[in-house]
């Protein structure tokens, strides 16, 4: 039923348990694990102009990091992993991958970073994936 199975990850640290049922799902129906964190543009545009290029290197660390916890869970767990990092409009970029690299089942958290100037952006990503996706989105409370 599942043979590509999607991570979006913001990098936060309910990403592991989010990861946990992608894992799972994926390991049940012998899927490939992909893992994608999304540069989130509008942070870069939003940062002043002298420190956009320090806000995106900061956001691809931060994004690699979170990236490679995904490789490692899913190859722990015996399963295929691909990961890629994209920069653009969050919930946009993960439709198109779902629609381009053959995605069966979306995975992602409820929310992901804290801080009031991020709430609106990201709390409405997973809701907006939900809302557009081309298959089924499994969303994971994150406390």
């Amino acid at each position: 039923m599942y043979d590509n199975v999607l991570v979006a990850t913001d990098g936060s640290a309910g990403t592991t348990e989010t990861l946990s049922h992608a894992v799972s799902i994926a390991r049940d129906n012998d899927a490939v694990v992909h893992g994608l964190y999304v540069v989130d543009r509008r942070l870069v545009l939003a940062a002043e102009k002298d420190t956009q290029d320090d806000v995106r290197q900061s956001l691809e660390e931060e994004g690699e990091v979170a990236l490679d916890d995904i490789a490692v869970g899913g190859e722990e767990a015996g399963l295929s992993v691909e990961t890629r990092m994209e920069e653009g409009i969050p919930h946009k970029v993960i439709v198109e991958y779902a629609e381009t690299a053959d995605i069966d089942l979306v995975v992602m958290g409820t929310h992901g970073r804290t801080g009031r100037d991020r709430v609106a952006n990201l709390g409405s990503v997973t809701e907006r994936v939900v809302e557009n996706s081309p298959v089924p989105v499994l969303v994971v409370h994150i406390d």
